[in-house]
């Protein structure tokens, strides 16, 4: 590349507005985790009835632990329930984001513009690597605070003091849920490169195609062999990988009482973290090249 075509990239900021672009068109991204966040916020109104009398019978209690699971549940419940959501939005973005552009032709428009397929691709995984994670945090810290205020607001009301739940929670639980993110981001990395190859391979049907070759695969192999290994494995890459990531003490019972017990180092140690971030590597660079090649629909 010359040196005038690098000034002039550095001017018009192609990363940096096919970013933007994708946030323009894709506004279900941020309104899902909104709408999910509306829903628990509005349930949990409806739920304020008696939580004056819900909580004095958790201070009654004479477990600290049950008194504060009682108490964040709600918090951990919306943590939960936005999370989730922001994956199923990931997985579902990734899946039309090489081929919605094939299907409404609108490929041939983008070709025309001087971005590369690199910039293109790079720019679509950002958003499922990145920018989905960043909104899921936001609106799950949103969420915790409305519940927090109507909480407080009902227990006022009762004649009793909304600090209990402050002094009955952790103040590391943002710390946790953040260091959780980051933690499912990096191990579905290749969950969502595959997600973008199929979008741009697939003339119909990418959702089918993204999963059905897997299920093939284990069905296969139980008629075959007997066995359950691709299974197994498929399991171990779609679950949440809180043995490496964490180190609590009462796994049935998470709480997060100290800082000693996110285990970062041994996270990164796992070879299933790096083999999966080399795989998703492998699926991009397969997506970006077939993106060269593919027209529309």
């Amino acid at each position: 590349m010359s040196a005038q075509s690098e000034a002039a990239n550095r001017q018009t900021r192609p990363f940096y507005w096919s970013v933007r672009r994708e946030l323009w068109e894709n506004r279900s991204l941020y309104f899902a985790p909104l709408i999910v966040a509306g829903v628990i916020v509005i349930g949990f109104i409806f739920s304020a009835v008696g939580l004056a009398e819900r909580r004095r019978a958790l201070l009654l209690l004479d477990d600290p632990l049950k008194q504060r699971i009682g108490i964040e549940t709600p918090y951990s419940m919306a943590a939960f329930m936005i999370m989730f959501t922001a994956f199923i939005v990931a997985v579902f973005y990734c899946l039309d984001a090489l081929h919605g552009e094939r299907r409404e032709r609108s490929i041939l428009f983008w070709k025309s513009l001087p971005v590369s397929d690199f910039t293109t691709v790079l720019s679509k995984a950002v958003i499922a690597f990145l920018v989905i994670p960043i909104i899921a945090f936001a609106v799950t810290i949103l969420t915790q605070l409305m519940i927090f205020v109507i909480t407080s607001l009902v227990l006022l009301v009762h004649g009793m003091n909304p600090i209990t739940t402050l002094t009955h929670t952790n103040y590391f639980d943002v710390v946790f849920f953040l260091y959780a993110i980051v933690v499912l981001t990096i191990w579905h990395v290749p969950t969502y490169a595959w997600m973008l190859l199929i979008s741009g391979w697939a003339r119909r049907a990418a959702f089918l195609w993204a999963i059905l070759p897997w299920i093939a695969i284990m069905f296969f192999e139980r008629i075959t062999f007997g066995t359950y290994y691709f299974y197994s494995f498929i399991k171990y890459r779609f679950g949440a990988p809180a043995a490496t990531a964490f180190a609590f003490p009462d796994p049935k019972h998470p709480s997060l009482d100290s800082l000693s017990y996110l285990t970062p180092g041994r996270y990164l140690a796992t070879p299933g973290v790096w083999l999966g971030l080399a795989v998703g590597i492998a699926f991009l660079a397969i997506a970006i090249r077939m993106r060269r090649y593919r027209g529309p629909i």
